[in-house]
């Protein structure tokens, strides 16, 4: 709007030199540095908070980074640093904000790869599987008792994922170029040793329903959910659904992915 006063410029002048130097610190090709600062000072500030965000997105999200070029992903970083404002004070949230301006506001470009969003959204998931500060809350769940006719519970450090494309097995030398037939539905979870560590566990469309199933209605046993799985299905046998359900409730547990089990309702 014409006459209208800049922000930063009813603010006191070193709060103006902040915006400054932040401004050009975020965008050096299009915004000067500050007239009072230095150029070499200002050339180090530059070079370590770049450097610093862009090798920490190289680590959050090392497949991805490997599927890029050197010049495409400093070009694609860079434009986080120029588009994107972050709301996440936290330095280790910065890889969420990524992920949000890659979904949000990224201009997609021929260099990118058609999996762009779903490799960066399934190692965001991994990485704050091993940042995540929860404790999986055990009291009232029996860890061996019966998960069909009690009701499984899902452990708090599992997403249930699908995916167009395998996220899970991108190779950056031999990238797919169109996603498989199937979409690929995945488990990633912290199990519960000394070490904490992620894995992941590819799944089918049927245990991918249990566990959306025990997460949407935690009350219902493990039996209710399966009878409910082969009534989706229309399965002629529904007992050889339950059948293969127990087991592959079992194998869940075994995992860490469901903690246990508690009496169901009603």
């Amino acid at each position: 709007m014409s006459g209208a006063v800049h922000e930063a410029d009813a603010l006191p002048r070193f709060q103006q030199l902040q915006y400054d130097f932040t401004a050009h610190i975020r965008n050096p090709s299009a915004v000067p540095a500050p007239d009072d600062v230095a150029a070499e000072r200002m050339a180090v500030y530059k070079r370590l908070v770049y450097n610093n965000l862009e090798g920490y997105f190289s680590k959050a999200f090392p497949v991805l980074r490997a599927c890029f070029a050197d010049a495409d992903w400093h070009a694609m970083v860079r434009e986080f640093f120029v588009n994107h404002h972050c709301h996440k004070p936290q330095f280790f949230q910065a890889a969420e904000e990524f992920l949000a301006f890659l979904q949000n506001e990224h201009q997609p470009r021929p260099v990118d790869p058609p999996f762009l969003l779903e490799l960066a959204h399934y190692e965001w998931v991994e990485m704050m599987l091993y940042v995540l500060d929860v404790e999986p809350d055990t009291a009232g769940i029996d860890p061996n008792g019966d998960l069909l006719e009690s009701a499984p519970v899902i452990s708090p450090l599992v997403y249930n994922l699908a995916y167009q494309y395998p996220v899970h097995a991108i190779d950056p030398a031999d990238p797919p170029t169109e996603p498989p037939a199937q979409p690929t539905c995945l488990v990633v979870y912290r199990d519960r040793t000394r070490e904490e560590r992620v894995h992941f566990l590819k799944i089918n469309p049927v245990t991918a329903r249990l566990l959306q199933l025990i997460e949407s209605d935690p009350g219902r046993s493990g039996r209710e959910h399966l009878n409910a799985i082969a009534g989706e299905m229309q399965h002629p046998q529904p007992e050889a659904v339950i059948e293969g359900g127990a087991a592959t409730l079992v194998d869940l547990r075994h995992r860490d992915i469901l903690l246990g089990c508690r009496p169901a309702a009603g």
